[in-house]
This record gives C-alpha cells, structure tokens and sequence, in this order.
C-alpha cells in the first residue's frame, strides 16, 4: 500500500533546498508503486511531477498544489539480494529509474565495463540523467543506452524506446520533451575493459571536476544554464584558447560566458554566483525561488546584451 504523505516541504528534496509544501508526496521504489501512484493521481485528479534525485530542479515558494512522485531506489538489503541491476548478461544490464547514476557508474567499474566513467560524481537518478541526456567530458548518456521502458501516462500503458526513437540531443530527449512520458527503468550497453584503465580514468575525471565545481553541491541545482551554440568563431577561439577546451557542436560554457560578463562571484540576495564555476547559482541558506529567477533574469540580459546570445535554464523549474 502506497504511504501518501500530507504537506511535505519539498526544499528537503531538492539540493537547491528550496520550495514550500507539496500537497501530497509519496515514494515509490519499484514499477509496480509507480503505476499505482500514477493510477492514484488520475483517480483523484491530481496533477504530478515525477522527482527523482533532486538535483537540477527548482521548486516553487508556494509548494505544490498536487502529488510529488519521488523515484527511488530500494532498500539497500534488497538491492543487495540480487545487485542493482534489474537484469544483465554480458555487457549488457537493466536498472531502474531510481536509481542513482553513481550506482550505475560503481556497478560498471566493479563488474569491469567501461563507457561510463565520464559520469563519475554526477549526482541524481539514472531517470533523470537520461531524460536530460546527462553528459560529461565527452561522454553523455545516449552513447550507452539500448532501450528505454517509459510509461505514458495519457495512454496509461508501457512503451519500449529503443535508441533510434529517444530523440536524444544536448541534454534533450523524447521524455524530456513530452512530460507525459515517464522513464521506468534503461538498458544499458557497456563494453569489457580493463579494471585498472577504468579506475584511472575514473581518478583523472573526479580531478578535473573538482577543479570545475563546487566540491559541495548542497544550495545548488547543478549547472543552471545549458551551453549555448556561439555562432562568433572569435569567442569561439577565445573560449578555447582560454580553457583549453574544444567548442563541440560550436558549444561555448556557459559559466564561462558568465564569467567574461563579469558575474562571478556577484551577489543578488541570498543566490551568488560560485566563484568555481560561475554556471552554479548557490543557495546561501534562505534563498527563494524568487531570488534564483530574478539573478537568472539579470545573467540572461547581461549575456544577451554583451555576446547577443540568449542562455536557457537548464535546471527544471517546477510551479505551484
């Protein structure tokens, strides 16, 4: 039986840590608690939001006036009967949407499969992650998914997305562009390689992203903004001359931009700009969701008025 809670304050479920009171709120840890918290929402006409990790999305001051779905993961005694994995052969393994990408990644590194370690220390669910097409270093999630099992949710019925038809693009994919098609669990196809080549590399990435990140990302969403296509080859140039990095699909770092405008570090209430990475707008403690779209509103018009590129949110902004 479904445990419906009443009035749960949702800034403990987001690492933005902030957003008022969800009407109703309940957690589900397996396809079978989804589709009846699913069948709950339609019976009792109620509007839903499918939450998985928490990360990358800001909720609203007011709450939620319907029902939180949270997907996680099982208890971590069931989860050891059997592994993680729903289901795997070879190089080839199934997990459910709840769970964490950093389970997925372990699993991978523990079992000698190699293709993931560009996803080491990214936070969130594994939903998620392929629902923004979560990518890293080079690597991103459409280079190693199979299939995914969605439920949608106006047909009330499981659909089977093989990759050819996920619509995957730059943290974009058919889930995420019709909401009503919630992610269930992915396939995942690897390749054997070799354990102590897997390890290192996994070491060479959790340096650079230390250097580029926030090491706590507790008061943040993650990168807030998507980077944006530059069409000036000389930012372009710049960008890469500066950063070492290649502008891949002609893509400029957002944080970047930012910091050129002269925002790193600047201030609007209780949301600053990181001084690591200016792409991360962190919570001081008692910011609202208020302050985090007014500071996004004035990077917007600084970036628009400098370089004449407009950014868009990356993180999910989720109404009352």
């Amino acid at each position: 039986m479904l445990n419906i809670q009443k009035n749960v304050k949702l800034s403990e479920y987001s690492t933005f840590k902030i957003g008022g009171e969800a009407k109703e709120f309940v957690e589900v840890k397996n396809e079978k608690e989804f589709l009846e918290a699913i069948n709950y929402a339609k019976e009792n006409n109620l509007k839903f939001f499918i939450l998985g990790g928490g990360s990358n999305v800001l909720f609203d001051d007011r709450g939620f006036e319907g029902i939180i779905i949270k997907i996680s993961a099982p208890s971590p005694r069931r989860a050891q009967q059997g592994g993680p994995a729903l289901g795997w052969q070879d190089t080839s393994l199934e997990f459910w949407a709840g769970y964490s990408l950093s389970s997925l990644v372990n699993f991978a590194r523990g079992n000698d499969l190699t293709g993931l370690e560009w996803a080491v220390g990214i936070p969130g669910t594994i939903g998620g992650a392929v629902r923004g097409n979560a990518g890293a270093f080079g690597g991103v999630m459409a280079d190693v998914i199979a299939e995914v099992k969605a439920y949608d949710t106006s047909e009330l019925k499981v659909v089977n997305y093989e990759l050819r038809n996920c619509d995957f693009g730059y943290r974009d994919s058919i889930f995420k562009k019709n909401p009503g098609l919630v992610i269930v669990s992915a396939k995942i196809k690897l390749e054997k390689g070799d354990k102590e080549k897997i390890k290192e590399k996994m070491k060479e990435i959790l340096k650079k992203r230390s250097i580029k990140q926030p090491k706590d990302w507790t008061g943040s969403a993650g990168s807030f903004f998507k980077n944006p296509i530059v069409e000036d080859e000389k930012l372009r140039k710049s960008f890469e001359k500066e950063t070492g990095n290649k502008a891949i699909e002609n893509r400029v770092s957002a944080g970047w931009l930012i910091k050129e405008a002269g925002l790193k570090g600047e201030k609007f209430g209780n949301i600053s700009v990181s001084d690591t990475n200016a792409n991360f707008l962190i919570n001081s403690g008692s910011g609202t969701m208020e302050e985090v779209l007014m500071a996004a509103s004035i990077i917007k018009q600084k970036i628009r008025d400098k370089f004449g590129i407009e950014l868009q949110e990356e993180a999910k902004i989720v109404y009352y």
